[in-house]
Order: structure tokens, then C-alpha cells, then sequence
């Protein structure tokens, strides 16, 4: 059964993303008619931010399965393996505004700047504030790695339209085309800088980097006085799927029953602390002084 956490990212996926191909569609026809690079990057941009929200979907649908023999931890990294996919396509639709905007400082384009285009990016700007601000709230909530990393694609469109709108007005107040391609640059920095950070976070997740800082955990198992030593602290994962296990020392002639209450008291303070979605492993050893 689809949990409650994925059945709301479903429906925010499925929001965003008719949100995102009406703004795409709707910047790729007047950035077409306009003759605007800078303003037609921006609606693939768009275009993309839709693909990310269809691929979110399918990954949401196939980490929502439940665990069974051949996947004992689950599916979750699924939404790892889909936000790796969303920083490749970022990565490589950067690279073709690059090569366009290159190939237009060679062949500047005249651009006819009227008063639809601007009013055009005012709205679009507008939605997509709304939308890189509603996904990341709700992406904060549900602990979603999905939205999270596809809030950072859509967030840079903030800043990407504001570049674009800067140009029609700039175009329209008497500066130079050749402004545009260069903006298109700019554009696809942006791209870039949303790629690393998308490939950053999931590539880390699928090669179990550190989730947590040691010291805290340290801080936290200290509180217990039965603990007289804690090492091998290990953590990985994502918030909405993360792993922690340690070995503690406590006196060597305490009862096993004891020892078992320990080890839960102390799973459920890191759950309550760091995450309610944390799996912790505790492994008990006899502490002897020296």
C-alpha cells in the first residue's frame, strides 16, 4: 500500500507539473515568435522542470513499493537513482544553450521586443516563485528527497527568468541583441549550478555518505549513563530513509534484558532528536577499565 508521504508527493508532482508545461509552453511560443534565445532557453528550462516532475512520478511509484525478499531495505533509493537522472538532463540541456548561444553571438538575430513578452515573463516569474516555494515547503514536511532536489531545479527558474526579463527590457530600452545569447549563458549557468547541486545530494545518498554528524549522535548516546564509551558510529541515507548504527560499551555484567531496554531507549532518543525515519543498530560491548 502507497504510504500517506507518497501519495502527497504524487499530488504535488502532478501540480507542479501541469504548472510547468503551461509556463514552458507558453515562454517556447512567445520566446519563437519574438526571436528571443535567452527567453526560449528559458521555456525548455521549463520543459525540462515537466520531465523531471513525469520521471518524479514513476520513481515515486516504484519507491512506494513495500519491502519483500529480494529488497529487505526497500525501494527508497529509487528517489536517489531518479534525482541523478534529473542533474544528468540539467547537465546536458546547459550544454545545448551553451552551443546556441554561441552559435547566436556568430549570428546575431534582430529581436522584435513587445509588450506580450514582457507581461509573459512577469507571469511566468510570478508561477514559478509560487512553485519553487510550495515544493520546497512541502518537500521540507514530508522529508522527500524528490522534491527536494527538484525544488532546487525549479527555484534556479527564479533567477533564470529574471535574467530573461532583463534582457526584453533591455532590448526594449535600445541595448544591443548580442545581449541575449549572452544572457543564454548566464541562463545556462544557472542549469549547471541546479545540476551539481541535484548530483551532489543524490550521488552521495547512492554511495552512503554520512548522514549525520558523529558528534551529535555522540552527544545524544552520552545522555545515557549506562554509556561509558561509543565508536564506530556509522550513518547513511536520505531524511525520509536513514540508517544509523553504532557499538556502545557499558559494564561488562549487566543483564541482557537491560542491555536490550538500553539499546531501544536509545534508538527511540535519535528517532525523536534527529528522525522519526531512522532505522538504528545498536551493538552492545563490554567496557572494561584500564
Amino acid at each position: 500500500m502507497v504510504s500517506d508521504n507518497y501519495k502527497k508527493v504524487n499530488q504535488v508532482l502532478s501540480i507542479i507539473l501541469f504548472a510547468n508545461l503551461g509556463v514552458a509552453l507558453i515562454k517556447i511560443i512567445v520566446g519563437s515568435s519574438v526571436k528571443s534565445a535567452s527567453m526560449t532557453a528559458d521555456g525548455f528550462h521549463s520543459l525540462s522542470d515537466g520531465t523531471s516532475n513525469i520521471i518524479g512520478l514513476i520513481a515515486i511509484f516504484f519507491a512506494s513499493k513495500p519491502k519483500d525478499e529480494s529488497h529487505p531495505y526497500g525501494h527508497k533509493k529509487i528517489e536517489a537513482i531518479a534525482s541523478l537522472i534529473i542533474g544528468i538532463m540539467l547537465l546536458f540541456i546547459a550544454i545545448k544553450i551553451i552551443l546556441t548561444a554561441f552559435y547566436n553571438l556568430q549570428n546575431p538575430v534582430e529581436l522584435s521586443i513587445n509588450a506580450l513578452s514582457l507581461i509573459v515573463m512577469v507571469v511566468t516569474l510570478a508561477i514559478n516563485i509560487f512553485v519553487s516555494t510550495y515544493e520546497y515547503r512541502v518537500g521540507k514536511e514530508l522529508n522527500s528527497q524528490i522534491l527536494m532536489s527538484d525544488s532546487i531545479h525549479t527555484k534556479s527558474d527564479i533567477f533564470i527568468s529574471i535574467g530573461v526579463l532583463f534582457t526584453l527590457l533591455g532590448v526594449r530600452l535600445g541595448l544591443p541583441s548580442i545581449v541575449d545569447p549572452i544572457v543564454s549563458l548566464a541562463v545556462s549557468g544557472f542549469i549547471i549550478n541546479s545540476s551539481y547541486e541535484v548530483l551532489k545530494s543524490s550521488i552521495g545518498i547512492l554511495i552512503d555518505r554520512a548522514a549525520v554528524d558523529k558528534s551529535m549522535i555522540k552527544e545524544l548516546v552520552f545522555e545515557f549513563n549506562e554509556v561509558k564509551d561509543v565508536h564506530n558510529i556509522r550513518s547513511r541515507g536520505s531524511k525520509n530513509d536513514l540508517h544509523i548504527d553504532m557499538h556502545i560499551m557499558v559494564e561488562p555484567f549487566i543483564s541482557v534484558e537491560e542491555s536490550h531496554k538500553l539499546a531501544h531507549r536509545i534508538e527511540k532518543e535519535i528517532k525523536t532528536e534527529i528522525n522519526t525515519n531512522t532505522q538504528v543498530i545498536v551493538h552492545i560491548e563490554p567496557f572494561y577499565k584500564l
